[in-house]
């Protein structure tokens, strides 16, 4: 006999987006506090054993984020990122056909301030990324600085997140078995705070180090552009040269992160609140970009992948961006 479940009602499907976009949100903001103190207060209670058990763990297995992680898949199929997806809503794009035997390099674009789009469609199943790629596991980087937290590490690499270091992409581009996918958000957490509705600059003219990491491998580059990233939130306005422009580089020099001062709706009214609008992402995954492998490239060879790779990514927001309402007089900045 077949049971059959009644759907769920509008309102309800409502609540139950938000409260996954709300936990996804805590996660970022306070879990890995929590993580940290509960980490230390088990130590003062007779569940004492349980933190010292995982300090031991921690230690042996201390370099796996540096090593391709350890994803969860029964985390990535969860059915909360479905209900985060749909919250907003969030669509996984194809342009080109990815090859399973060769290992990529993805550049994201842009941060955002929380990055949704990025670890919706590259860190769970929500948005169908292996049904679009199969045969490709896609690997997130994130600030090497996360994975000290403890318990919050395991959470974090359950997804596919590794650590931000050279050895870290090194480990995941150089598997001679191909079908792995290396996203990298480039404009990184400098770029945060330039994330703001309608905004269209990118912290890219510099930023050529993952274009030197693709050479040294010979991995294939991919532009990603993720239309209404930036439209999640508000932002306190912080032009360059700013006071609080200058404490927010300053704090990120001695932290690692950026500390973007935003806000948006709350969980039962509109008006304000740190939960982000319901407003659609769209990630556009571009063509691959071949580059030659060299051990040692030179500046000038950097410098050309480095420029092909803008060009690429350029007319990649051009050919798409009238479908997501974006102005014809309006372009891509790089700073």
């Amino acid at each position: 006999m077949k049971v059959e479940f009644a759907p769920l009602s509008v309102p309800l499907q409502r609540r139950l987006q938000t409260a996954s976009v709300v936990q996804w949100v805590f996660s970022f903001l306070a879990l890995a506090q929590c993580c940290t103190v509960a980490f230390i207060a088990l130590f003062f209670t007779r569940f004492w054993l349980v933190s010292a058990l995982y300090a031991a763990w921690w230690f042996i297995d201390r370099e796996k984020p540096s090593k391709g992680g350890r994803r969860i898949h029964s985390i990535r199929n969860s059915i909360i990122w479905r209900y985060m997806r749909d919250y907003f809503p969030i669509t996984l794009v194809k342009t080109a056909e990815l090859d399973p035997r060769q290992n990529y390099l993805m550049g994201f674009h842009p941060h955002g301030v929380l990055a949704a789009g990025a670890f919706l469609n590259f860190c769970t199943e929500a948005s169908g990324f292996s049904t679009l790629f199969p045969g490709i596991t896609p690997h997130l980087m994130m600030l090497s600085l996360w994975f000290r937290i403890p318990f919050f590490r395991d959470y974090l690499m359950s997804g596919g997140l590794v650590s931000s270091d050279k050895e870290s992409a090194s480990y995941v581009l150089q598997k001679p078995e191909g079908g792995n996918m290396l996203a990298i958000i480039v404009g990184g957490a400098q770029e945060a705070l330039d994330a703001r509705p309608g905004s269209c600059t990118l912290l890219l003219k510099n930023r050529k180090g993952f274009v030197r990491l693709a050479i040294e491998h010979g991995t294939p580059l991919v532009p990603i552009f993720s239309f209404g990233e930036n439209d999640l939130f508000e932002q306190v306005r912080n032009p360059k040269g700013s006071w609080l422009r200058k404490l927010q580089h300053r704090l990120q020099q001695i932290m690692g992160i950026s500390l973007p001062l935003f806000h948006a709706r709350g969980i039962f009214q509109y008006s304000f609140g740190l939960v982000p609008y319901r407003r659609p992402i769209c990630t556009v995954v571009g063509k691959p970009i071949p580059v030659p492998r060299k051990h040692r490239p030179s500046e000038e060879e950097v410098d050309q992948v480095h420029q092909k790779y803008l060009n690429e990514l350029c007319k990649l927001f051009e050919e798409h961006k009238a479908k997501y309402n974006i102005p014809e007089d309006r372009h891509l900045e790089f700073i």
